[in-house]
């Protein structure tokens, strides 16, 4: 009977750490909802930063075959 309590003593700890970093990450999203509120409230566009945090993300060769990719399919398209 003494393993298993040591085993919910042990998933008690995961379940409890677990929710911890929900709770930073919550206020990591906070935060950044913040930031693009700053950025959006001196007159930059909150979509090109995040288009902008996405693309820097990225492998620079990933990005430019991504890149690549859709100019093709545009041009295929007629939109450019």
């Amino acid at each position: 009977m003494g393993g298993g309590r040591v085993a919910a003593d042990e998933l008690r700890l995961l379940i409890e750490r677990a929710e911890r970093l929900e709770e930073e990450k919550r206020g990591i999203a906070d935060d950044i909802k913040d930031v693009m509120g700053e950025a959006k409230s001196r007159g930059y566009d909150v979509k090109a930063i995040r288009k902008i945090l996405a693309i820097r993300k990225k492998k620079r060769e990933d990005y430019q075959e991504e890149e690549a990719i859709l100019e093709t399919y545009l041009n295929a398209l007629g939109m450019l």
